[in-house]
């Protein structure tokens, strides 16, 4: 072995002996071998740079095309093949420089310092890159595609870099890595008030992902930091959210665990989207019916035979408890509410859009100042969310138009146009008078 290194030394100094021999200065003949070796060396690294990047990452590259698997792709793309092939390279610097400056040991110290330094960055953007490429390469599989990874490889990374720094600082001063270790320990305290933000976002991202809090394409609802959409990444500090007007909103990772915000996926997996809204009747149109508005009522295809039934039900105790019916009043009645009420809830089970095994209810809320509010809650077949307002609106069109058809009035706040009216005609009567 010792032979061989002797060869190999004396082809560094093969060009150094010659000039020598003729006669050179022996400083001279020492500085020409250098530039010289030194040409050569680079020369060479330039060419195998040339050979590893036109045939080994170009064959690799080509071989990547004919595999059906995305992993091998997404290792293209994270450069690994580029930086995997730094490795001939760097070995041909490692045993060539040794000799090329064997004469020259400060300058020797100094290179193999600045080798080393790129050997531990090189390490580390090897490893980097495939934790990239695990990372793109589980987000496209389906039973991780909602698992927050953007978190998990990024906590990894700081800790790679973090080792590698290690290594780097142990390489400066010349300690071990054991001992910088037990040094940092001590200024954990400082480390830990400085990285608080991304521990809690850690913290926060594992619970995020254990107690399947939030995952990526659930549609949420943040109203402190004004979020309302889809969750499109989840990363160790932040979770981004694309509105439904397609702005962007950031919320740091920590507020999903700490604040209160709204999940729509409950809404998006179940059978149905509620619809829940009032309309708002004039309590002064509330009336009970006669003989004729129940004969009128009785055309109504969707409430016919209720409206039938339940009179007939209505007369049997009316006669059985002797009711003087001079006066409506008296005993028991129909009202057109009341009708009314039956008509939309016939009309929501009718309704194809309409999902009959959830709640279908129509129902009296307390009056208010706007009027009696009559709430109809149900829940559509479709949840996307442009066709669920697509059958609110067909439904509450439907429900609206039909308000006059039993006597029954909308309450809507005056205008100015009603204001003028009641002023015009009030003016009106005051000239006839």
């Amino acid at each position: 072995m010792m032979d061989f290194n002797q060869d190999y030394k004396q082809i560094f100094c093969l060009l150094e002996n010659l000039l020598v021999s003729q006669g050179v200065n022996t400083l001279l003949a020492m500085y020409i071998n250098l530039l010289v070796n030194l040409s050569v060396l680079v020369l060479l690294i330039l060419l195998t740079n040339y050979v590893i990047k036109r045939f080994v990452v170009e064959t690799f590259r080509a071989f990547t095309d004919k595999t059906t698997t995305t992993f091998d792709d997404f290792l293209i793309k994270s450069n690994f093949p580029k930086y995997v092939g730094q490795i001939i390279p760097l070995l041909i610097i490692y045993y060539s420089v040794p000799h090329i400056f064997a004469d020259f040991p400060l300058l020797l110290q100094s290179i193999l310092f600045l080798f080393n330094i790129y050997v531990i960055i090189l390490a580390v953007w090897i490893v980097r890159s495939l934790i990239r490429t695990s990372r793109n390469y589980l987000m496209t599989q389906e039973e991780y595609g909602d698992k927050p990874i953007e978190s998990y490889s990024q906590v990894v990374l700081i800790i790679l870099w973090v080792i590698g720094f290690m290594f780097i600082f142990a390489e400066i001063t010349g300690k071990s890595v054991i001992s910088f270790a037990i040094s940092l320990g001590a200024a954990s305290a400082i480390l830990l008030l400085v990285f608080k933000d991304t521990i809690l976002g850690f913290v926060a991202s594992i619970q995020v992902s254990v107690n399947d809090i939030v995952r990526i394409g659930d549609w949420i609802t943040f109203s402190r930091y004004g979020a309302d959409g889809n969750v499109t990444e989840i990363n160790l500090a932040t979770v981004r959210v694309q509105n439904w007007d397609n702005t962007f909103t950031t919320i740091p990772t920590y507020s999903l665990i700490s604040d209160s915000f709204q999940n729509w996926r409950g809404m998006q997996e179940s059978p149905g989207r509620r619809i829940k809204r009032a309309i708002y009747l004039k309590q002064s149109s509330v009336k009970f019916l006669t003989p004729e508005d129940l004969q009128r009522f009785r055309k109504i295809k969707l409430v016919s035979n209720y409206v039938e039934g339940r009179q007939a039900e209505i007369d049997r105790y009316n006669e059985k408890n002797n009711v003087d019916k001079s006066i409506y009043l008296n005993g028991r009645n129909q009202t057109n509410l009341g009708i009314f009420r039956k008509y939309a809830d016939t009309y929501l089970h009718e309704h194809s859009a309409i999902n009959k095994d959830l709640y279908i209810i129509v129902r009296q809320l307390a009056p208010t100042a706007q009027g009696l509010p009559l709430e109809i809650l149900c829940f559509s077949k479709d949840k996307r969310w442009e066709n669920f307002e697509y059958i609110t609106a067909d439904i509450f069109d439907h429900l609206i138009a039909s308000v006059p058809f039993f006597d029954l009035k909308l309450f809507e706040s005056p205008s100015g146009d009603d204001l003028k009216n009641i002023i015009t005609e009030s003016g009106k009567k005051q000239d006839q008078i």
